[in-house]
């Protein structure tokens, strides 16, 4: 393996300022509530509406300014991603099995009832962001979908264009609440008329401040993942078009200044053309100021011998998007095992996976794709287990288990089992009765 294009040395992702400054957000909001929601609001976006959940006017009134071509793609976005809920949620069935005579062992999936959605603001308005946040729970079967967004500075109210996603996906309500409050806001809820009931679990992509809300209150309520800035790693050979795999790395490098993208290839001609080919392309890109710098400071390009090494060195990289670029993208399928999602061939591009052709797009980065996928419809579903165990399988299941708490010590087990099956408890337990009664 060789550096043709190598990143410089990068500082931690999130720094103890952050870390202090949503730490001291989530306790506000635990204990002041909605002065604490408001008072972060007009801070960090410049204003807070009088009622922070929408009405159905302000809704309606925001909704009539989406424009008609714009509201049929975010409409077939959302039938894309809906339908491949869809399908994912017919993997997950109930069962029931008997294992041993009168052993009747089953599971149960049972969407959560309350979901908090996050949609963030930022650079760019992401249009797909509720589509993959309220849409694929509500395939889930979640009874109930709150969905946090902020206030944009320029307009004083939330992004009509992305409330229209929320709205179409789904969503129960909807609150002008963004950051780290947001998050604390649906983990805790807030009083008001109507009040904010707390949520199950929060999901959604936010900046370092939000991803670390979520952290933070992870077992105060569930978490998707914690999702740090994009990556994109693409696998290209000799046949790769150059043209198109710049294109794809600039793509994500115009996220932010300090999303990764990288390319593994076996060509140095194509490395080489590459590296040509982003320089004419940031020549004309409007994004340019964000796409350069990233390019410049996080991207790489890693020459290797063969298809085998390639493959090693994406699962050692483990990116959040994985493009394969070759001449038999199935052979990569086979064998890659580390990634979010993956794009294979050329006319696969990242860029369709984040507007919603069907996959997720809230996906592992910080090579946390080394052991969880990105979002999807089973993370809003509990699979639950039971039994049933009649009263003759007592005589099967109960002497092994009496026998493994007898030896472990634990008397109130062996208890528990023994009187089921000849309805005395242990000899152990008489034994400690006599003592304590002399």
């Amino acid at each position: 393996m060789q550096y043709f294009k190598k990143a410089p040395p990068q500082p931690l992702a999130v720094s103890q300022e952050i870390r202090d400054t949503v730490s001291q957000i989530i306790l506000d909001v635990e204990k002041e509530g909605v002065d604490a929601v408001r008072r972060y609001s007009e801070k960090f976006d410049g204003s807070a509406p009088k009622d922070f959940r929408l009405s159905d006017k302000d809704i309606s009134g925001l909704l009539a300014q989406v424009d008609d071509k714009v509201a049929q793609a975010i409409e077939f976005s959302i039938a894309q991603v809906k339908h491949f809920a869809e399908l994912q949620r017919r993997t997950l069935t109930d069962f029931e099995e008997e294992t041993l005579p009168g052993v009747v062992i089953g599971q149960k999936q049972i969407p959560v009832n309350a979901v908090g959605s996050y949609i963030p603001g930022g650079r760019y308005p992401i249009l797909a962001s509720a589509v993959m946040t309220v849409g694929v729970p509500k395939v889930a079967g979640v009874k109930r979908i709150v969905a946090c967004a902020p206030i944009q500075r320029s307009t004083g109210q939330v992004n009509a264009l992305q409330l229209y996603g929320m709205v179409k996906s789904g969503a129960d309500e909807i609150y002008a609440i963004g950051g780290a409050q947001a998050m604390a806001a649906m983990a805790f809820g807030l009083d008001g008329a109507p009040p904010l009931e707390a949520v199950d679990m929060i999901v959604g992509a936010g900046n370092a401040y939000v991803a670390e809300a979520k952290r933070q209150l992870f077992g105060v309520v569930g978490i998707d993942l914690l999702a740090g800035p994009t990556e994109i790693l693409i696998i290209a050979d000799e046949t790769a078009n150059p043209e198109f795999v710049a294109a794809d790395l600039l793509a994500q490098a115009e996220h932010g200044v300090n999303s990764q993208s990288v390319l593994i290839t076996t060509s140095r001609p194509l490395a080489e053309e590459v590296t040509k080919e982003i320089e004419r392309q940031l020549a004309t890109l409007p994004t340019a100021d964000a796409a350069g710098q990233s390019w410049r400071e996080y991207g790489e390009i890693i020459l290797v011998e063969s298809d085998e090494e390639m493959a090693k060195v994406a699962d050692e990289v483990a990116s959040e998007h994985l493009e394969v670029q070759t001449r038999n993208p199935d052979w990569f399928l086979a064998r890659l095992t580390n990634y979010g999602s993956l794009f294979l061939g050329q006319s696969a591009t990242v860029a369709y996976g984040d507007k919603g052709i069907g996959t997720n797009h809230v996906l592992p980065t910080g090579k946390a794709a080394r052991y969880t996928g990105g979002l999807w419809v089973g993370k809003f579903i509990k699979t639950v287990t039971w039994q049933r165990v009649s009263g003759a399988a007592n005589a099967t299941v109960a002497p092994p288990f009496i026998t493994m708490a007898d030896t472990e010590g634990m008397v109130g087990h062996a208890d528990s089992m023994r009187l089921r099956l000849n309805g005395k408890l242990s000899e152990s337990r008489e034994r400690a009765k006599e003592t304590s009664l002399k």
